[in-house]
């Protein structure tokens, strides 16, 4: 089992645990202490200062301005609002939209849901999923972006400091769609730093106008204009 993986499951256990101390069946608004809830949703209101935020079968909602230790999620997806900033972010079978000028100060990680930064979201960290798109608008990650089977659009202005990796599926405790090749794209005016890796097959495209760093296990197919051909 991957480091990713591990991460991942003791992040939800823990998640869990804390979950069975506040709510059960029920929606829960965080206080300064946090808060979480199994069978319900979590809402973080506009401008407060919390702790950590947990839910199984829930999703977890964080509101303008917010400022949030964790959150995490099984089962539902996190929507960090604009200029929300939140330590770190993970998912299992949901997803993660980050909206404009959230700040996330570790990672963002999912397994089964798509990861979407909109423009001015600044990531410290990394940002990784298993089987979930990553899509980049007018973003930072400080990062590396990684995937074993999703496809990774990085447009507009945005910058990836620490590269991409697409890992070949060494098995897993969840259910991978591996035989498709992961679509990767490059847009115009995008800057990707650090090593390209790629340790399956990707169809992998890059404007003539990005920058990027140097690819391995892949030939880039450069393209102009602001997409590639369907």
């Amino acid at each position: 089992m991957s480091r990713f993986y591990q991460s991942v499951l003791l992040a939800c256990l823990a998640a869990t645990l804390a979950a069975c101390g506040n709510a059960v069946n029920g929606d829960v608004t965080a206080t300064g202490a946090g808060g979480s809830t199994v069978n319900g949703s979590v809402r973080v209101p506009a401008g407060l200062t919390s702790g950590a935020v947990s839910s199984v079968n829930g999703s977890i909602r964080i509101e303008e301005g917010a400022t949030v230790a964790s959150a995490h999620a099984v089962n539902g997806e996190i929507d960090v609002g604009p200029r929300a900033s939140v330590e770190s972010v993970v998912t299992v079978n949901g997803s993660i939209r980050l909206a404009e000028a959230a700040r996330i100060g570790g990672d963002a990680k999912s397994v089964n849901g798509e990861i979407a930064l909109q423009k001015g979201v600044d990531v410290a960290g990394s940002v990784t999923t298993v089987d979930g798109s990553i899509d980049l608008v007018d973003a930072h990650v400080h990062g590396q972006l990684r995937t074993t089977a999703a496809s990774i659009t990085v447009t507009g202005a945005s910058h990836v400091d620490g590269g991409i990796l697409v890992e070949k599926n060494a098995g897993s405790l969840f259910n991978t769609t591996t035989s498709s090749k992961p679509r990767i794209t490059i847009g115009p005016g995008a800057v990707v730093g650090g090593t390209l890796r790629f340790e399956r097959e990707v169809q992998l495209y890059v404007s003539d106008q990005a920058t990027v760093g140097p690819i391995e296990g892949a030939t880039a197919i450069k393209f102009s204009g602001d997409k590639p051909p369907a």
